[in-house]
């Protein structure tokens, strides 16, 4: 098979965010006093850590990617020390034999000078919120990267993402009518049925480009790939850190290949078992909360955006609806801030004026460098590799008449990102809806989960699911919640990265509903 390269809680916040400082919290967590864990007492008290994972006995062909990998992304020069490494790998494309033939699996290294080279690596999948290897990309030139220090970290990009290979499937067209919520499309007077629309075409033209092999770009495929990484290294166990979507692939690789677990880490887990409106409005809730904290974090440094940043953001919002800032529609602008909201860099909190200063630009009549952002994130979040697999993870999509009732809904409820988001979740409307995937049934292992109280990605409500679910497999978890705002916490959060560095040594777990300071 030969494919081609192709060329998004409430808006107010409390007052732990509004103090949020330049930079990652390294302040200590503070327990919560809250009922147990699912599984009572055993959460937290003495019991045989599981083993650990092992160093590869035949690793991947590593080549040196730093300077393209960072430049491809953005994300400028590499710290001192810092080397990313790129390999491939084979995977099947359907373990079952149900499709015969290969696929090429991406997979990035991160490493420093004094990362120990006797410790098992660290394995990371974001899912398709963004390229796993942009994730850590961002981790690794930030300044939360001592986690790096400790063991290195390698990140498995979901199929058809990042340095995976990668789908070309949807012509320009399709594109941006996707892209832009049909906002410029040629006589459309309904954006809920035009976006429906452009996914008939894109899903046609994808499902087709992809023949026979449409249906392996769920979860548990990509739980596969890593599945085929552990076989490649021939080790008996690994340690495992989903984040976001990624989350979803790691249960499905606890479900499939649970007994190859040392250690589990999910960070800021998409709800699962939730229909596709369910979670668009956890995202939009959560988006909101981080643009509230941005604007409070933006007041303070006295940014370009005046002195109501929210207000300002609303307005280039309105402004882009009724075609004010030319060819950027709102659905690309709102692009453009969750991504940068939702980046991985450690150091986001320090780069406010960077989005500040390109959005009060583009209110004032000047569009590139605020093009230049849309351009990056639409990168990131956006191929046509994520369309599939977005869309093949998706569960019950709203038809088109409740789409348009509820972008009404939550224009008024969320009036930034709310009528944009109901809209766009046509995007998958034709695509045919699987099964959700399965949730593991018996999970002998504890679990640390991570999330955020203002997370632009995912929201805060899939945190609940996903321990519900954990508790019904009898694993021993405790949750930790980081008061900050961005996606994922374990790049931001010095405290949830302390908590993860302890769990990875020893399987030791924190006391369940820990806080984490902004």
């Amino acid at each position: 098979m030969r494919w081609t390269r192709a060329a998004v809680l409430a808006s107010t916040l409390s007052i732990m965010i509004a103090g949020c400082g330049a930079g990652p919290s390294d302040r200590p967590g503070v327990a919560v006093e809250r009922a147990p864990a699912a599984g009572g007492p055993a959460a937290n008290s003495a019991a045989p850590p599981p083993p650990k994972a092992e160093l590869p006995k035949t690793d991947l062909s590593w080549r040196e990617c730093t300077a393209p990998t960072l430049d491809l992304l953005g994300l400028g020069p590499a710290p001192a020390g810092l080397v990313l490494d790129c390999a491939e790998f084979s995977t099947p494309i359907d373990g079952t034999g149900a499709v015969l033939g290969s696929f090429r699996a991406g997979a990035m290294r991160a490493r420093l000078p004094q990362t120990p080279t006797d410790v098992a690596p660290l394995v990371l999948t974001s899912g398709s919120d963004r390229s796993s290897s942009a994730t850590l990309a961002g981790l690794a030139i930030g300044s939360a990267s001592g986690l790096l220090t400790t063991r290195p970290i390698v990140a498995v990009d979901r199929r058809g993402l990042g340095t995976s290979q990668p789908i070309d499937c949807m012509d320009a067209a399709m594109r941006r009518g996707l892209a832009d919520n049909a906002q410029f499309a040629q006589g459309a007077t309904d954006p809920a049925e035009a976006v429906t629309g452009f996914s008939q075409e894109a899903t046609i033209a994808c499902r087709d480009f992809l023949h026979p092999y449409e249906g392996t770009f769920d979860a548990p495929h990509a739980a596969d790939d890593i599945e085929q990484l552990r076989k490649q290294w021939q080790v008996d166990h690994i340690d495992l850190l989903g984040s976001g979507n990624g989350a979803k692939v790691a249960l499905s690789f606890a479900r499939r290949y649970g007994d190859h677990l040392s250690r589990l880490i999910l960070d800021s887990p998409e709800a699962v078992g939730a229909d596709a409106t369910t979670r668009a409005e956890q995202q939009v809730q959560g988006a909101e909360a981080a643009l509230t904290a941005f604007a409070q974090r933006c007041t303070g440094i006295n940014c370009s955006l005046g002195a109501d940043p929210r207000a300002t953001v609303t307005d280039l919002v309105n402004k882009a609806s009724t075609g004010g800032l030319g060819d950027i529609s709102a659905n690309a602008l709102l692009t453009a801030v969750t991504g940068f909201l939702g980046g991985a860099r450690a150091d986001q909190a320090n780069r406010i004026a960077e989005l500040a200063d390109a959005l009060s630009a583009a209110g004032r009549g000047d569009r590139g460098a605020l093009g230049k952002l849309i351009l990056r994130e639409s990168a990131a979040t956006a191929s046509d590799g994520q369309f599939v697999n977005r869309c093949t993870d998706n569960q019950t999509p709203p038809s088109p008449s409740r789409a348009r009732e509820l972008s009404t809904e939550w224009a008024q409820k969320y009036p930034v990102f709310g009528k944009a988001a109901a809209i766009a979740m046509m995007d998958c409307a034709a695509w045919p809806v699987a099964d959700a995937a399965p949730l593991p049934t018996k999970l002998d292992l504890p679990v640390l989960v991570l999330g955020g109280i203002a997370d632009p990605v995912v929201g805060a409500g899939g945190q609940a699911s996903v321990t519900g679910a954990l508790g019904a497999a009898g694993a021993r978890h405790a949750s930790v919640t980081w008061q900050g705002w961005g996606h994922p916490v374990f790049t931001h959060s010095g405290c949830a990265q302390q908590a993860l560095l302890d769990y990875l040594k020893d399987a030791k777990l924190p006391k369940d509903g820990t806080a984490c300071p902004a």
